[in-house]
């Protein structure tokens, strides 16, 4: 066995969780330091994971293993989080501090992880897009075995009404492996805890039905394990997953009289082997990464588009359906105040953003407030305003970084709406930018938005012009010289990536090094038909059909364009990004 270092790093919200760290005991001739990270399953610690270190005979990779928040050695009440999300920026968190403490690229990183783990893990791959070298999933919990009829329904009526609460896992050790060891220290380990919160449970289930349904979106070289005697999670979801994996090069593994414990089982050789073998096949060949600068001319996004943009058969079914569904919000917009703006400027307008953003119902009479009230309780709007939350948190973070380069924070946003995220972040406080520059093409946006500048009491930093998000010369000659540039809300709008593409040019050359750009993305919405089929856009009235970027699309395209990203952020639903990139050298 090797030895181990007991260690903590510092996540998002300065929770210090517990680590375990295995030094490489033979260097890579040649080769930068690589490792392989282990996420332990639902309830248990990293040391249940110590016995792979010695078994996956990987002596030129570091090993790093955590204890997840509640569980293990970390702190946090046992078996719980402020919602299963928070795990998946714990892991963004971790690796980010093995690169910044211990020198290890994410491009030299393989992570293998198990049941609950796993979901975490393909999670934070398909949501933050990372340059991860391999993934190895074994029994992922996509779907938990709840043997108790209409449970999951019952839990979340029994979470509304009382608020979060803790369910014991019915799992016997013996159902998990044949292993007699493994049972009886699963049995006598008291770090082992058994409850779950239910906002993480819940939380686990809602993540990994939007990953199985889009796992085209992860493109990351993968290995799949499937035990085929679990009887603690299902089989179809893990099957689905695989079938619509975007990787190239992906293998699925059937353990067939392995129970859940995959990477603890009896003849668990059969599993470690297959895993040494594809983690060193991956370090042997040059990081694989799929080309999705031309995402908008093929693939899934593409087709997924292409099929919304065509209208269902004349009288069909699905025709009439829509077609009550737009009567019902034109009747419903002639009591509610946000329906009728959306109605009248389009619902992707900067009209109907700065609406959203007020969050107030308005309408005719208390049955107008309450339609309202609901129309801006939709799932969509309310990822928007998180996304203003993390659009405020990004930018803060940008300009302490600016202060602390000695740089000053001349601030563009370029298609800014109303600009009122802007203002309330770039213009108040101690840390406000040195000046602003909002535009948009919309003649109507740039008043409004310089009659806000007016009521904030702005106009000594702040400017509102008209201009061309996409025109790129015009943004290359922006003065001053931006330090710090924004995109919001705006190429989400736009399918075509060499539109994205020459506005980001035109970025890239206005912002020297060392400045930084905020971009906005929307990698998933569950709403999709319904926004194509019964909403209009700001563009003459038209359907707003809309094509999903994924994050790893839109990081590219900001690569290209020579930013470097460094953070981001994501709602609970996984609609909306914000992400931080900073100028780099050509």
């Amino acid at each position: 066995m090797r030895e181990h270092q007991e260690r903590h790093y510092a996540s998002f919200d300065d929770a210090q969780l517990f680590y375990r760290h295995w030094p490489a005991t033979e260097a890579a001739a040649g080769q930068p330091r690589r490792a392989v990270v282990l996420l332990h399953r639902g309830h248990e610690h990293s040391g249940r994971l110590e016995h792979l270190v010695g078994e996956l005979n990987l002596n030129d990779c570091d090993f790093f293993a955590w204890d997840a928040r509640g569980n293990g050695r970390s702190p946090g009440e046992r078996g719980d989080a402020p919602g299963f999300e928070a795990l998946v920026r714990d892991l963004d968190r971790f690796v980010a501090h093995i690169a910044d403490v211990h020198g290890i690229a994410v491009d030299e990183i393989a992570l293998v992880a198990q049941s609950v783990g796993a979901v975490v893990a393909a999670t934070w791959v398909h949501d933050y897009a990372p340059r991860l070298r391999a993934l190895v999933l074994a029994s992922p919990a996509f779907k938990v075995k709840l043997y108790v009829p209409l449970a999951r329904p019952g839990l979340k009526l029994m979470q509304k009404l009382r608020g979060n609460f803790f369910v014991n896992s019915y799992v016997q050790p013996q159902w998990l492996t044949h292993d007699p060891e493994r049972i009886a220290s699963y049995r006598t380990d008291p770090l082992i805890a058994r409850p779950i919160s239910v906002r993480v449970l819940l939380g686990l289930y809602e993540a990994a039905d939007r990953i199985v349904a889009d796992a085209q979106a992860i493109t990351v070289p993968t290995q799949l394990l499937v035990s085929g005697a679990d009887f603690v999670v299902h089989r179809g979801p893990q099957d689905r997953f695989y079938e619509r994996l975007g990787s190239s090069i992906k293998e699925r593994h059937l353990l067939p009289d392995f129970y859940h414990d995959t990477l603890g089982e009896k003849g668990r050789a059969a599993a470690v082997n297959r895993i040494r073998s594809f983690v060193q096949a991956r370090f042997a060949e040059p990081l694989r990464r799929a080309d999705l600068l031309d995402a908008h001319r093929h693939g899934p996004s593409f087709e997924e588009s292409e099929k919304l943009s065509w209208p269902p058969e004349r009288w069909s079914l699905a025709d009439l359906r829509w077609r009550f569904v737009r009567a019902g919000l034109r009747f419903g917009g002639k009591f509610s105040e946000g329906i009728k703006l959306g109605i009248d400027t389009g619902f992707d307008s900067g009209s109907s953003l700065d609406y959203v953003y007020r969050n107030e119902a308005r309408g005719s009479g208390p049955l107008g407030r309450i339609i309202d009230r609901n129309y801006l309780e939709a799932i969509g709007w309310r990822g928007i305003r998180v996304r203003r939350t993390h659009l405020h948190e990004l930018l803060r973070v940008a300009m302490r970084r600016l202060r602390a380069a000695g740089l000053p924070v001349d601030a563009v946003d370029i298609a800014a709406g109303h600009g009122r995220y802007a203002l309330e972040a770039l213009a108040d406080g101690s840390e406000r930018a040195d000046s602003i520059r909002l535009r948009d093409y919309s003649e109507l946006n740039v008043d409004k938005g310089r009659a806000l500048i007016d009521e904030l009491g702005a106009g000594a930093i702040a400017r509102f012009d008209q201009g061309d998000a996409f025109d790129r010369h015009a943004l290359a000659a922006l003065h001053p010289r931006p330090t710090l540039a924004v995109v919001s809300g705006l190429y989400e709008l736009f399918p075509d990536n060499e539109q994205v593409r020459r506005s980001l040019d035109g970025l890239a050359a206005a912002v020297p090094v060392g400045g930084y750009l905020v971009y906005t993305g929307q990698p998933w919405h569950p709403q999709l038909e319904f926004i194509a089929r019964a909403l209009t856009s700001h563009r003459g009235g038209e359907a707003w059909v809309m094509r999903r970027r994924s994050q790893q699309e839109m990081d590219d395209l900001v690569a290209a364009a020579g930013f470097r990203k460094i953070d981001q952020r994501i709602d609970a639903w996984g609609i909306f990004t914000v992400s931080l990139a900073q100028r780099v050298e050509a």
